[in-house]
Order: structure tokens, then sequence, then C-alpha cells
């Protein structure tokens, strides 16, 4: 959709730019922030009250499977998934998404079969867009069998990132400790436990071919312009090892030692802002905010919640590890470099107008602007904008 909202001031405001938040304005037009307007029809919205902050950029989530499946069993029409994620972002303040899609030997709807619907879905569904969604394929090492077929996926979809992991160890590991959720994993998959620990134990039987199958993978995606990183990295070896083929992204290393070696090599590091607003792994693994402390994270990433993303920002400022603006940058200006987004990420003059607006004193988001349309906004932002008033200062975060 290309329409945009009339020209637009917005004042009052406490307005992040150039690393720092402090009283100001900006307007909008065609999309773009500028610093002064040049229309005469400009419609004035007063912000005192609110932050205004740049819109949020996920680069890996998968809770869209919620939108598709809310139960395993299920599953609705693609469409209506996509729908629902949209606007679940966009209430969140998320203005560009990752959508993380399996692309494994489990099947279902971690398959290469589902995988090339749902990319058809979004391609035709892209039109509607309120958040600049795009799809992330998360590529088990083992699909070797896959290797042309993802390749052309890939190319004909457009697909600018990827992502290798390998869940083998988990399962043999699941097998022998959690017997319980390897029949839920295979029932998801329409195996029996048997035939899923058969299938995993004949991948593993495979494993030689694997360095050859990624480097393969690299090669096409190098040509193609596509990023790529690996996912749970559990040790410095592992993510050297990716390094060295180029996938240079560090999703969610397990252990402190996989984090350090990726900034060694200058890679960036992702971890979960579900992780920092919980106060720790899900899984039991590293702390994302320890991480944070020592430096070795460059962005977060929704992973499976996306209204943890602003929540997070505010719990680094709030827990004293990093000012409001350095903390929002994890889940802006920092993933927009990673993907080279240059044209968003930050409030400055040109720039895509990505806007998050928030209650200063709910921390509520209230009002989400990508692209300069309106992709969510409150009751109490529409009211502001039927009944204009004047500006009033808020306390300096």
């Amino acid at each position: 959709m290309k329409q945009h909202v009339q020209p637009l001031r917005l004042i009052g405001a406490h307005v992040l730019r150039d690393g720092d938040i402090a009283s100001g304005e900006i307007c909008i037009e065609e999309g773009r922030i500028r610093d002064h307007s040049t229309s005469a029809r400009s419609q004035t919205l007063t912000l005192s009250g609110y932050y205004l902050l740049p819109g949020i950029i996920d680069l890996h989530g998968d809770a869209f499977e919620r939108h598709i499946a809310p139960r395993p069993t299920a599953p609705f029409p693609l469409e209506m998934g996509l729908v629902g994620t949209d606007r679940d972002a966009a209430t969140s303040g998320v203005t560009t998404a990752w959508m993380a899609q399996s692309w494994s030997w489990e099947g279902g709807m971690r398959g290469p079969d589902f995988a090339e619907q749902f990319l058809t879905a979004h391609r035709v569904y892209k039109a509607q867009m309120l958040t600049d969604l795009r799809v992330q394929l998360r590529c088990e090492t083992h699909t070797m069998d896959t290797r042309a077929r993802l390749i052309e996926a890939v190319k004909q979809h457009g697909v600018g990132y990827v992502v290798f992991n390998n869940h083998l160890d988990e399962a043999t590991t699941l097998a022998a400790t959690h017997p319980d959720q390897i029949r839920d994993w295979a029932k998801r998959a329409g195996r029996t436990p048997e035939e899923h620990m058969a299938l995993v134990n004949g991948m593993q039987a495979r494993s030689a071919e694997v360095p050859r199958y990624l480097c393969d993978l690299a090669t096409a995606f190098d040509q193609q312009g596509v990023k790529y990183g690996s996912h749970d990295d559990p040790d410095a070896r592992t993510r050297e090892r990716y390094a060295m083929i180029g996938a240079k992204i560090c999703e969610f290393p397990t252990h402190v030692d996989a984090a350090a070696a990726a900034k060694s090599w200058g890679d960036p590091v992702l971890m979960g802002a579900p992780n920092v607003v919980r106060g720790g792994s899900q899984a039991g693994n590293i702390s994302a905010m320890v991480l944070i402390r020592e430096g070795l994270c460059t962005a977060l990433v929704s992973d499976f919640h996306y209204p943890t993303l602003a929540r997070a920002a505010f719990r680094i400022a709030d827990d004293g590890v990093l000012p409001l603006a350095s903390a929002w940058a994890l889940i802006s200006a920092r993933p927009a470099r990673i993907m080279g987004l240059e044209d968003r990420g930050v409030i400055a003059e040109g720039k895509r107008a990505d806007l998050t607006i928030i209650n200063a004193e709910t921390r509520q988001i209230e009002g989400t602007m990508a692209a300069g349309r309106w992709s969510y906004i409150s009751a109490e932002l529409v009211n502001r904008l039927s009944h204009p008033q004047k500006p009033h200062r808020i306390a300096a975060e």
C-alpha cells in the first residue's frame, strides 16, 4: 500500500535523535522524516507526555506461528496468520520484522513444502502489509537433499536472510531424557517417535556431507546478496566455523564463549528480548543481560513475543545497564545497520518515517507509523489529532 497520511507535525514529545532523547519536533511528508514542513496542509499532533522513538526493527521472530496455528492441530489459512502477525507487530511498535520460517528435515510446518507455501502467501499478502514483514529461513544443516530447491526458493522469493541451525543433537538428548517431548515433536510432524528418531539417526549418519553443503549454500547466498548466519551456537569453535564460511550473524549463542568469539570476528550477536524481560533464558542458556553488560550483544530480537522488544529496552535502562537511547538502539539503529537498511532505524532528515510513540508514564505503545502510514494508533492519539492541544513538557529520561 502506497498511501501516506497528510503532512504531519509531531510536537511536544521527547524525541530520540543523534543518540540522545530531548524535547523536539519532526515533520512527516510523503513517508519521510523532515526537519521542517514545506506544506501548508500540515496537520499538528501534540505529543506532550510521550516518547517519539525510531520504529522497532526485529531481525528474528516466530510469533507468526501462533497466528497460523493457535493450536498445533488447528491451523488456519496463511493469509489470516499474516494479517494477525501484521497487527501484532504494529501494536508492539514494530515497523520492520523478519518472520523466522524453518526449512527442516522435521517436516510439517517446519518442512520445505510448508516453507514454500508460506513464501508464496507472503508474496501475495505483501501489497496489504502495514508492517514491513520479511521472511528469514532457518535452514537445518542436514537438509542436503534440498540444496537446489532451497537456493531456488531463496532466489525466487527474494529471501534476504538465512540462518543455519542443527537440532539433531537436541533430539538425541531429548530421546534419552524427555521421551515425552520427542513424542510431541514427532506428532507435530505426523510421525511416530520411532520414525522420528530413525530419521534423526539417518541424518546424523550423513554429517560428513554437511560442510560441503553449507559451503555451497554460502557461495550461492554471496552471489545473491543474501545475509546469513547461525543459530544457537554452543561454543566458540562452532561460531568460528560458521564465521569462516561467511555466516557472520550469530543468533542466540548459548554460551558466553560463542558470543565472545563472534565479537573477536566482528560478527553481530543477536539475543532474545524475552530473555531480558524474564530475567534469563527459558531454556537455561546464557543471560542476555549478562552479554549486554559485557558488550557482547549487538541487538535484541523478539524471538517469540513482540511486546518484549520495547519492554526490554526500558528494563535495560531501569537497571542502569545503558541509557534509554542506547538501549533503544538495540532494537532500532543496530538491527538496521546489521541488515544494511540505511533508510531506517533512526529519526533523521530524509529517513523513512518509521516511528514508535510511547506514553512516558505508562510506557504503553500508543502509536506506530511505518513509512509515513499509521499501522497502529490509540484512541488517545486519535483524540489528540481531532482536538489539537498545546504541548506540555515531560520530564527527561
